[in-house]
């Protein structure tokens, strides 16, 4: 690889006034390091040597105001062309550029410019024209300018056009990311509130379980408590012919008193009263009317057996 210090020593013994020629020096690489050093090389010249690229740093030479690269194998400029701002003059002639960087058209300060004889794109040789004379250069360096904005507008809408694009789908992926997990939580809470409900129903399964046992004591309580007052307070089945047991229970009494008062009169002292002399003699009177009567006679006989036989005697 060969470098112009190589060929003609120092870069600053090449450097007249404000212009540096390297032309016809064999270069294949552009020392940029050493040019970044020559500020006031405003002029430089790199026509006729065998570049085939420019390294990106070669677009910090912003001091430069023209510039001659014709005769070379530039296939490319570098993407960041555009950075050098200050630059009016510009020779392309005769490399192998098809199309410049869209940063060209940054290059506000372009004034001439040349770009025959090289494999252009159809459209851009269209823009470009012949370069014959200052004023065709003037007119290129004028069009393509003017083409190379037209072009960075269209990439930059293109570009603002796939922001657009991406952040529609952006927006949409984080919609679906949202619905998506208003979704889980959604079934999170369906779930939560599931397993609270199963859980009560245990609970309760559980809750029921414990009282079953003292349900069924209690019934069992209930049922022999109510057995005990039912068989204390069961009365006997209704007899039939009520109304005549309750006469025969009423004749029955009458007939205890009568004989009870006759015992009475008959026995005890009070056999001389004047109310018991009338039962006596009711009582002798109703035996010598029943005497007919053997079985009644006899019943009397064996009641009053004693002191009817002192009476009859």
């Amino acid at each position: 690889m060969t470098k112009a210090g190589n060929k003609g020593g120092n870069l600053r013994d090449k450097l007249d006034g404000n212009e540096l020629d390297l032309s016809l020096s064999d270069l294949n690489e552009v020392p940029v390091k050493e040019l970044a050093a020559l500020p006031k090389a405003t002029i430089l010249d790199l026509s006729c040597n065998k570049l085939t690229t420019l390294p990106s740093d070669f677009c910090g030479l912003t001091h430069l105001v023209k510039l001659d690269l014709s005769k070379n194998k530039l296939q490319q400029l570098p993407a960041d062309f555009g950075r050098l701002v200050n630059l009016q003059h510009l020779d392309l002639l005769n490399n192998r550029l098809v199309t410049l960087p869209v940063s060209f058209a940054q290059l506000k300060s372009l004034k001439w410019l040349d770009l025959k004889d090289n494999p252009l794109d159809p459209a851009l040789a269209k823009v470009a024209g012949d370069c014959l004379d200052e004023k065709q250069c003037k007119q290129c360096a004028n069009k393509v300018l003017q083409h190379m904005k037209a072009m960075q507008a269209d990439q930059e809408r293109e570009r603002q056009r796939r922001l657009e694009v991406e952040r529609e789908a952006e927006k949409k992926r984080e919609a679906k990311q949202r619905a998506k997990e208003a979704q889980e939580r959604e079934v999170r809470k369906r779930e939560k509130a599931e397993e609270k409900e199963r859980r009560r129903k245990e609970y309760d399964a559980l809750k029921a379980s414990k009282r079953e046992p003292e349900k069924k004591t209690k019934k069992e309580t209930n049922q022999a408590s109510k057995s005990k007052s039912g068989s204390r307070s069961r009365k006997p089945p209704p007899r039939k012919h009520t109304r005549s047991w309750a006469v025969l229970k009423l004749l029955l009494l009458l007939l205890l008193c009568v004989a009870g008062g006759l015992v009475v009169c008959r026995v005890t002292e009070l056999q001389q009263q004047p109310l018991c002399t009338s039962v006596n003699t009711i009582y002798d009177n109703a035996v010598r009317g029943l005497r007919s009567h053997h079985i009644l006679h006899g019943l009397l006989l064996g009641t009053w057996g004693p002191p009817h036989s002192a009476n009859l005697a």
